[in-house]
């Protein structure tokens, strides 16, 4: 038996300032170091500099030069002025201008409604002024917890794990047993001491609440069973809600006050981002501000959004009607990283009844009715703070005065039809006619809907304007539509037959995708019952070369630029020239859909007209990325899905409640022990500092001894194949190697020569070294005399894998807008296939986009010390554009494999600094069919062109167009 390792507490802090992270040895210490802070020197020889091997710094920058977080929460202090254009609505009511050097921007706020402190009585404080100091506790106040370790577990067990009761109370009666013989008791007795525990914290709660509704309308004389039921609606106060958000001091560098006009420095045209920024929120503020009272106090915008969602489908119809709130003021970033700035604040009711009444004009009216009222009933708490503001502490210590308005709603198209109380077909937002939608109309307002519904019959309201008349108000375009009609156009051209030969290519060609960050794989195509929001968005990625060859070229420009319109909608930051783009694209998707005129009768289709709608939601709203249906679709898995699964099945909506709020309760802890400086540190460092010397001694066991270092395996590299959020400074982006050398890999330079067949591998390694240590020399590397390279035939160390950690702000990624994917060099991966990622290099930094960029294929990672100084390195095989400019049918560029002229391939070590990140490659199918047992693993090596994926995600979008 292999000896036995024993826990070493952890003792080593990293020294890096702001770094929290504590090791085991110093091997782990000095690994972290040399990845995560390269510029703090270790002990040791001294390191001679060395130039950057690039002309951009994408090393990660240490903490005491990470710029400061920029707050544009408070009114700007007076800058150097520059010229502006403020618009008409900035006239009267605009404040002073703020200029963003790191963004080439500046900005004009809202001079009425512009969020300044107060005291708790309301009264406003001089500029400057500190906030009110907030109630001190303990710094060794955990209430309801005794100390740190009861708040881990909870947040462990219940959170993290959430574990079953069962397990739950085993795992105590481990803790007891390990503890007995010390007189020590666990952290909690048994599961239900630990729910009471959590349930005691009166941070973050909000209780949940319930009514009912029942139909009080006229009644048959065979009255349907649904109008004897009552249907139960549980809801959160929002208006506690909204306090909540306000009051989270992690967003304090992350929230809006007041409404703002932000303009590019260089050319004055407007741009658009967080929610604040857009026109909506100056315009609600210029109505709100003709009361004098308003004056000083922030406009808080509620911002809902609803979806039913089905929590099991194997298991019967277990439908959930999850509401959800969040408030304006809060950043795009903050929301789309799911940092507690979207809640849940209700269950709707969903009332269902037989077949033979489903379809009963009565049923359905009661239940759009249904949906008003309970709309209504839930903000009710909010009327009175709509019109008086309410004095509110904010996350940065300070009380403000609030005002509430009801501000967008998150919703898909069927969902905008309830909310509207809109005929199918017919436009929510415009009263464009249903079967000529292309034509537009005015906007639709609540006023003219009023008008028509009292002057109109209900059937000429339903026919003619498409609006239902008898409601009581409260004050997906891709896979439905393109795909069906490739399959449609390619029956009438070619017949039946011939086009499920070619459709189920397209099948093959689209599983051919290769490996990618995030990308999800369709091993049988498009073609599966279960799709979703998210398969449409995954095969948008892929599915135009799939198609490419086999339809005509309009149709593969139409898909283009409906793919071009949706990634610009998208991004992070829209300009006055992203809208033009948008439009630009949004024309020339109506000029090609023509081509499917022999399969579609008619365009006018709900879903693509709302398409003309989004550059003045843009304008009005700010970049949809922070209001996006995908935003609530993600947070279904928290709110609904994952709380079903924990629940006993039964009655389990009562269960999801409390798990709800028992989430919410560990949460609002978090922020609080963190803001009180209380988490610092890992729970075994905090441990161990506040040890006795004598209880140190006595608490840190001998370590075992080790026969050998290397004779431990060492942990595999991490398989996160969809990328990770990154909290953190925003930079540009770097890239690392992976935390462990592989140490069943070559460890020398003609090892590793023999591994990966590249006999040259010792001459490219002293042309890299030679550009290294010369980087004034302009002379190529092949023209200098071998006997003049610096050598290294010694040592080295091979990783299959790095990690690119890269600006992507209009991604899934943290609040600095930065998100990490890896890329994979390994000779097997997932015991079944070599995988070797290809990457970005970055090899012209003035040139915009693919012409600064080239597309090379990682052969393998590999770092070797030379003169002290540690090099991590990559050889790569490169790979050449075809042409100077991208397809003109695809958008995307093209590219092959480069060669020399007696065919070898052209290899070259490269400085991991000098790789940009990932690339997807799509290989060009051509109109020939591809073999069928084609695996999407063997694709890069079968096919000698392909095109770079400007689609893969959002970043590829901005950098390889």
């Amino acid at each position: 038996m292999p000896p036995r390792r024993a826990h070493h507490l952890l003792q080593l802090p990293c020294p890096a300032p702001g770094c929290a992270r504590w090791f085991r040895n110093q091997s782990g210490l000095t690994q972290h170091r040399r990845s995560l802070h390269p510029n703090i020197p270790a002990p040791g020889p001294p390191q001679p500099s060395r130039s950057p091997s690039h002309p951009r710094d994408f090393s990660p920058p240490p903490p005491e030069f990470s710029p400061p977080p920029r707050d544009f929460s408070q009114p700007p202090q007076p800058s150097p002025p520059m010229p502006s254009e403020p618009t008409h609505e900035d006239s009267d009511n605009a404040d002073a201008e703020f200029t963003d050097s790191s963004e080439r921007c500046y900005r004009t706020y809202h001079s009425m409604l512009n969020g300044r402190p107060c005291t708790a009585d309301g009264e406003f404080l001089p500029h400057g002024a500190p906030p009110t100091p907030m109630p001190q506790k303990a710094p060794d106040d955990w209430s309801p917890y005794h100390n740190r370790i009861e708040f881990e577990a909870a947040e462990f067990a219940f959170k993290k794990c959430h574990m079953s009761a069962k397990n739950l109370d085993f795992l105590c009666d481990l803790m007891a047993a390990t503890l007995m013989k010390h007189r020590d008791v666990p952290p909690f007795a048994d599961h239900k001491d630990l729910h009471n525990v959590i349930d005691a914290t009166q941070l973050g709660d909000v209780p949940w609440q319930s009514f009912s509704v029942q139909y009080t309308g006229e009644r048959p004389e065979v009255v349907p069973p649904w109008m004897d039921d009552e249907f139960d609606v549980w809801y959160r106060d929002p208006r506690a809600m909204a306090h909540n958000i306000l009051a989270n001091p992690t967003f304090k560098d992350e929230i809006d006050y007041t409404p703002f006009h932000e303009y590019d420095a260089s050319d004055k045209t407007r741009r658009w981002k967080d929610f604040m920024s857009g026109d909506w929120a100056w315009k609600q503020s210029d109505i709100i501000s003709k009361d004098p009272e308003t004056h000083g106090s922030a406009l808080v915008p509620i911002i809902l959004g609803s979806d039913k969602t089905t929590v099991s489908v194997g298991t019967g119809n277990n439908e959930y009607y999850p509401l959800y709130a969040s408030i304006g003021n809060v950043r795009n970033s903050v929301r789309r990283a799911h940092r507690d700035a979207l809640v849940i604040i209700g269950f709707l009711a969903i009332p269902k009844t037989d077949k033979k009444h489903s379809k009963d004009d009565v049923f359905r009216i009661f239940r759009r009715q249904l949906f008003h009222s309970s709309l209504s009933a839930i903000l009710s708490s909010l009327k009175s703070a709509m019109t008086e503001y309410e004095v509110v502490r904010c996350g940065d210590g300070h009380f403000r005065r609030i005002i509430y308005s009801l501000g967008p709603y998150i919703a898909d198209y069927e969902e905008q039809l309830v909310l509207s109380c809109i005929v199918k077909h017919w436009c929510p937002k415009c009263i464009a006619v249903r079967t000529n939608l292309d034509n537009g109309g005015m906007d639709r307002c609540r006023e003219h809907t009023e008008f028509l519904i009292g002057e109109l019959h209900g059937d000429v309201l339903w026919d003619e304007f498409g609006i239902i008349g008898d409601l009581v108000l409260i004050k997906g375009a891709f896979k439905d539509h393109l795909v069906d009609w490739v399959a449609k156009y390619l029956k009438a051209v070619h017949g039946t037959r011939r086009a499920e030969e070619i459709m189920s290519d397209i099948d093959r060609r689209v599983a051919a995708a290769p490996s990618f960050s995030g990308l999800r794989r369709f091993p049988q195509g498009r073609d599966f019952k279960q799709w979703t929001g998210d398969d449409s968005k995954a095969l948008m990625k892929v599915f135009l070369p799939a198609i490419e060859g086999h339809v005509p070229g309009d149709m593969v420009r139409a898909f283009r630029a409906l793919l071009e319109f949706c990634y610009l909608a998208r991004r992070d930051v829209v300009t006055e020239d992203t809208l033009n783009q948008m439009q630009d694209a949004l024309h020339r998707f109506h000029r090609y859909r023509q081509i499917f005129d022999l399969v579609v009768p008619t365009f006018s289709l709900p879903r693509q007209h709302s398409m003309i709608h989004y550059t003045d939601m843009i304008r009005l709203f700010g970049a949809p990325n922070g209001l996006c249906s995908s935003i609530t679709e993600s947070k279904h898995i928290k709110a609904a899905k994952e709380p079903w699964r924990w629940s006993s099945r039964h009655n389990a909506l009562g269960q999801m409640l409390v798990t709800n709020q028992r989430l919410d309760k560990l949460a609002a802890s978090r922020v609080d022990f963190d803001a009180r400086g209380m988490l610092t540190g890992t729970i075994l460092s905090s441990a161990l500092a506040a040890l006795t010397p004598d209880e140190d001694e006595q608490a840190v066991p001998p370590i075992a001894p080790q026969p050998d270092a290397h004779a431990i395996e060492p942990q595999p590299d991490i398989d996160i194949d969809d990328g990770e959020v990154v909290d953190g400074p925003t930079v540009l982006g770097y890239v690392v190697l992976a935390k462990t050398p592989q140490r069943k890999r070559a460890r020398t330079v003609a090892a590793l020569a023999h591994e990966v067949a590249v006999p040259d591998l010792r001459r490219l390694i002293r042309h890299f070294l030679f550009t290294q240590l010369n980087q004034d020399d302009p002379r190529d590397p092949a023209d200098v005399p071998t006997g003049s390279l610096p050598r290294h035939e010694g040592k080295l160390q091979v990783f299959n894998s790095a990690a690119a950690t890269f600006f992507a702000p209009s991604d899934l990624s943290g609040t600095g807008g930065m998100r990490r994917e890896h890329i994979r060099a390994c000779p097997l991966w997932r015991n079944e296939y070599p995988r070797n990622d290809c990457v970005f290099i970055d090899t012209d930094s003035d040139a915009q986009g693919m012409r600064g960029l080239e597309v090379a294929r990682i052969v393998c990672f590999f770092s070797f010390k030379h003169n002290w100084e540690v090099y991590p390195c990559a050889l790569i095989h490169w790979f050449e554009k075809i042409d100077d400019c991208a397809d003109e049918d695809t958008g995307m560029w093209m590219v092959r494999p480069s060669f020399h002229e007696g065919g070898s391939r052209n290899l070259a070590v490269i400085h991991i600094e000098t790789v940009f990140r990932a690339a997807h490659l799509i290989p060009m199918y051509g109109s020939e069919y591809i073999p069928h047992d084609l695996k999407f693993y063997h694709s890069i090596d079968c096919f000698r062109s392909f095109y770079v994926n400007k689609f893969a995600d959002h970043h590829a979008f901005e950098i390889a167009s």
